[in-house]
């Protein structure tokens, strides 16, 4: 179809490439892509946007699924595997460090192989951990395989980098807020629905068939690879020039990376953690793993959900100033849940988690804006966003893994969660004092 847009010289117009050509015998391909062309926009390059999106979305649902399982995994294992609270802690925290740390290579992936190319392969590589967790899981299997089969689910914590970084390219400055929200909250949506399938699966057959809940997953994954392979496009990334010394020397990379920790960190690490955390400390309360899998899905559900909420605000009002409102309603909810947890009061407890999360998904949106909007003034511009989205989740993921070890060492030295919910307090403030520094006041 011919679209048309701008050569530079008033009123003069010419043809543009096409919107979509396909290689005989390869790949399909975009080889030509102007998202902030009006012309090109409406001519049918927003059609090829929302479809990407979409499967985008789908990949990165099942990805985040997959990232997740041992957060419910752990409410499967009774006595009879020999896990104590401390271990499944730890169970959970490792996936989400190795799924930080594959964040990086996957955003740069996407530069490399194309989104679509990238998108399958990264949904197949899912299959690991599933077909490996299913195989080994039952009681006798020793601490150290579950371990380590714990950490294969990592991979699905890079699928988001590389999703990220793909979708970014494909839309104009105007809608990136709102993009990059659909898109990730589509795929945190991927943590409650691994909850409320395990839910359903303690529900119906019991705690003792964990294994019920990690074979649904497989013909997930293939349909996901499938339909990315047949609906998606590869458009080529811009490759971040020279060596990764220039983001690393770039003082923003480490300014967002640390607010990243404070929302992402702090949603990820709270959707692994709040059903141990509530059998723990109020365990007259939680006496099975049903029981607490009612309530854990609730959280990342509506964090999840306002995501694009998130962005969508930042791009009305600027990501920084949506983030710092952000940032200061969380040192108040974490203040809520020391408060709850000191006079034992469970339904203020879960009000208060609530709250987090809401705040949390918020905060993802709206700091994530920033990204593209601080790179857009750069030399590399789409390429060091690109390169920033991998790095910046990458370092807010490890948020989750701290999220994780918070809890563990807190119960560890007092029975409670109260030295934790003490940092969570503190982390929030610094995060909201550096974006008021860096960002919202007008020296900034």
């Amino acid at each position: 179809m011919p679209v048309t847009h701008p050569t530079g010289s008033p009123g003069v117009q010419e043809a543009a490439p096409p919107l979509r050509r396909l290689l005989p015998g390869r790949r399909r391909e975009l080889t030509d892509w102007h998202p902030e062309d009006p012309a090109f926009w409406q001519a049918g390059g927003a059609g090829i946007a929302r479809r990407n999106l979409l499967w985008s979305v789908v990949a990165e649902h099942v990805g985040f699924s997959v990232w997740s399982l041992w957060s419910v995994l752990v409410l499967f294992l009774g006595p009879e595997y020999g896990v104590d609270p401390a271990g499944k802690f730890l169970l959970t925290a490792l996936p989400t460090a190795l799924g930080a740390l594959l964040r990086v290579p996957y955003a740069r992936a996407v530069a490399v192989f194309g989104g679509r190319t990238w998108t399958v392969v990264s949904a197949l590589l899912l299959l690991v951990p599933t077909v490996a967790t299913a195989v080994v899981l039952e009681p006798g299997t020793p601490y150290g395989t579950l371990l380590l089969t714990a950490c294969l689910a990592g991979v699905g914590g890079g699928n988001f980098a590389s999703s990220m970084a793909n979708i970014n390219a494909y839309y104009p400055q105007a809608l990136k807020g709102w993009a990059l929200g659909v898109n990730a909250g589509g795929g945190n949506l991927g943590v409650p629905a691994l909850q409320l399938a395990g839910l359903a699966v303690l529900a119906t057959v019991g705690a003792g068939h964990p294994r019920l809940l990690v074979l649904l997953y497989v013909p997930l994954v293939v349909a996901a690879a499938v339909c990315a392979y047949l609906r998606m496009d590869d458009l080529r990334v811009p490759r971040p020039p020279g060596r990764w010394g220039v983001l690393l020397r770039w003082r923003h990379t480490w300014l967002v990376s640390l607010l990243y920790v404070g929302t992402f960190g702090s949603f990820i690490g709270f959707s692994f953690a709040f059903g141990q955390v509530l059998q723990v400390q109020f365990a007259d309360e939680f006496a099975t793993p049903v029981s607490a899998a009612y309530l854990t899905f609730l959280g990342p559900l509506l964090g999840s959900l306002v995501r694009p909420v998130g962005g969508r605000l930042a791009d009305r009002f600027g990501g920084a100033r949506v983030s710092l409102a952000v940032f200061a309603a969380m040192a108040g909810g974490a203040l809520l849940a020391l408060a709850a947890s000191r006079a034992r009061s469970l339904p203020l407890f879960v009000t208060a988690f609530t709250v987090l999360f809401v705040l949390s998904g918020l905060g993802n949106g709206s700091t994530y804006k920033m990204i593209p909007t601080l790179c857009r003034a750069t030399p590399e511009g789409e390429a060091r966003a690109s390169a920033l989205i991998g790095f910046a989740g990458a370092v807010g993921a490890f948020g989750g893994v701290l999220v994780n070890i918070a809890f563990r060492e807190s119960f560890l030295a007092v029975g409670n969660g109260d030295g934790a919910y003490v940092a969570f307090v503190a982390a929030y403030v610094v995060c909201a004092g550096v974006t008021w520094t860096a960002y919202v006041r007008r020296s900034a």
